[in-house]
C-alpha cells in the first residue's frame, strides 16, 4: 500500500501477512499502532460563505465520522487573517473565502501548492471543472494551485409571478438576451395604487460585468481598462434598464429586500438567492435563466468561486489533507447539493441534475433553466481591484442616473483608478 495513502486510514490495528511460515502454517503478524492524536482543524472565512448550520452538516460532522480524532472548529472571531497573523496567531488552519480575494495574501507566504499534495495522497483533481481550478491557478505568478472551490455561486432571473399575472404579461423564458429582458420590463413597469412596480433589477454593476469577464485593472501591468467598448457596452445595458420611465435607478435600500418584501419588482436578476426565498413562501416565484449577451450567450456571471485554501504554515498537513478528502467526496458534495443548495464545481453533471432536491420549497420551480447557462472565465484580480471597484460603481450611478454620458463616465473612472494606482505604489 502506497506509504502517503495509507498514512490517511483511520485505525489503531493494522494486520500484515508475512511471506514467512511456522510449523507450515502462514505466520500472521499484527502490528500495533497508536490511535491518530486527536487535532482540531481550524478555519477562518472572510465573509458569511459557511453558515453554521452547512458547516456542521458539510465538514464538522462528515469529518468527525470518518476521523473521529479530527474536530473542526469555525473561527468566530471578526479579525482578520492579516490581523491573525499580525498578533502571532497561526492556528488558523483553512481559509474559506470566494477565490478573487486571494489575490489580497499572495504577498504573506500564507498559501501552499495542492497539485503535488494532491499527487502524493491520490487526491482526484480531474473531478473539478478545469475552468474553476484555471481561475485559481491563474492568480499566483507561478501558476500554483493554492485553494481548491467547493462551490460556484449561479446566477439566475427570478421574477415576482403574481405581477405578471396582475398585468397579464407573460412570464420571462429562459434563453433571452438583455435586450429582450429590457423589452419585457417595460411591459411590467407602472404605477398602479399608488405603487410603482418595477420591471427589471440587479444587485450591483458586477452583474452586468462578469459575464463579459471584465475587469478593471491588468492584473500584471496594472493598465487600466475601464475606458473601452466592452465597458460601454455594459454601461449602455445599464443605462437602458434604468431609463425605462417607472424603473428609475433607486439607490434606497437593499434591491434583494426589496424582490423578496416589499414585492414591487417584477424581475431580479443576481446570485443565488434560493435559501433566501425559503424564508419567504408565501412570494409566489419562479426562475429563469440569467440574461445573456448577444456576444456571449448561455453565460452568466464568471466563476464566482467559494474556496478553501489550507494554509501553509499548519503543521497538521495530514489532517488538513483529510478533512478536504471528505469535503470533495462525492458523499458530502451531493449533501452540499441537494440541501444546502450551492453549486458544487465537479465535472460530473449528477451534481447539478440533483440540485436542491431536497429542499420542498422548491419543487416545482425551473431550476434547471439556470443550469442551461455556464460560467464565463474568471479573470485575475488586481491588488487594487475593490478599491477602483468603487470608482467604476460611482461612474455606472451616474450614467444610470443620466448624470453622465457614458464616454465621460469612463474617462472619470479611468483618471481615478490611474491616480488610485500611483498613489497606493507611492506609500
Amino acid at each position: 500500500m502506497n506509504r502517503a495513502l495509507s498514512s490517511l486510514l483511520l485505525g489503531t490495528t493494522v494486520i500484515a501477512f508475512a511471506g514467512c511460515t511456522k510449523g507450515g502454517e502462514t505466520e500472521i503478524l499484527t502490528i500495533e499502532e497508536k490511535p491518530l492524536t486527536p487535532v482540531t482543524i481550524r478555519f477562518h472565512q472572510h465573509g458569511g460563505y459557511f453558515t453554521e448550520q452547512d458547516f456542521d452538516e458539510l465538514i464538522v460532522q462528515p469529518v468527525k465520522k470518518k476521523y473521529s480524532h479530527i474536530t473542526a472548529e469555525m473561527d468566530k472571531s471578526t479579525v482578520d487573517l492579516t490581523e491573525h497573523l499580525a498578533k502571532g496567531d497561526t492556528t488558523i488552519d483553512f481559509l474559506v473565502t470566494y477565490h478573487g480575494q486571494l489575490t489580497s495574501y499572495l504577498d504573506m507566504g500564507v498559501y501552499l501548492d495542492i497539485a503535488p499534495l494532491a499527487k502524493q495522497y491520490k487526491f482526484d483533481l480531474s473531478r473539478f471543472e478545469p475552468g474553476a481550478l484555471d481561475a485559481i491557478t491563474a492568480i499566483p505568478d507561478n501558476k500554483e494551485l493554492i485553494a481548491l472551490p467547493y462551490a460556484n455561486n449561479l446566477n439566475a432571473l427570478y421574477y415576482n409571478k403574481d405581477l405578471f399575472d396582475k398585468f397579464g404579461v407573460p412570464y420571462p423564458k429562459d434563453g433571452m438576451f438583455w435586450e429582450d429582458a429590457i423589452e419585457l420590463a417595460k411591459k411590467v413597469t407602472r404605477m398602479e395604487d399608488s405603487i410603482q412596480y418595477r420591471g427589471l433589477d440587479t444587485d450591483g454593476l458586477g452583474r452586468y460585468l462578469f459575464p463579459l469577464s471584465l475587469n478593471h485593472i491588468n492584473a500584471k501591468t496594472d493598465e487600466v481598462i475601464v475606458n473601452s467598448d466592452p465597458y460601454k457596452r455594459v454601461m449602455e445595458i445599464g443605462r437602458q434598464i434604468y431609463t425605462i420611465p417607472g424603473n428609475e435607478y433607486n439607490k434606497a435600500g437593499d434591491t434583494i429586500t426589496r424582490f423578496l418584501k416589499d414585492r414591487n419588482i417584477a424581475m431580479l436578476a443576481t446570485i443565488n438567492l434560493f435559501l433566501r426565498l425559503r424564508e419567504v413562501p408565501d412570494l409566489n416565484w419562479d426562475v429563469a435563466q440569467y440574461p445573456s449577451y448577444k456576444e456571449r450567450p448561455n453565460t452568466y456571471g464568471q466563476y464566482d468561486l467559494h474556496i478553501v485554501a489550507p494554509m501553509a504554515y499548519s503543521k497538521k498537513r495530514e489532517d488538513q489533507m483529510r478533512v478536504m478528502e471528505v469535503l470533495f467526496s462525492d458523499e458530502v458534495q451531493m449533501i452540499m447539493s441537494r440541501k444546502s443548495a450551492k453549486q458544487p464545481v465537479m465535472k460530473d453533471p449528477k451534481f447539478k441534475q440533483m440540485f436542491a432536491q431536497d429542499l420542498p420549497e422548491l419543487k416545482g420551480k425551473n431550476i434547471a433553466g439556470v443550469f442551461k447557462s455556464n460560467s464565463a472565465p474568471a479573470p485575475v484580480n488586481s491588488i487594487y481591484y475593490y478599491k477602483a471597484s468603487k470608482f467604476v460603481s460611482d461612474e455606472f450611478v451616474n450614467v444610470v442616473s443620466n448624470n453622465k454620458d457614458i464616454n465621460s463616465a469612463l474617462r472619470d473612472a479611468e483618471d481615478q483608478i490611474k491616480l488610485l494606482i500611483k498613489t497606493e505604489k507611492g506609500k
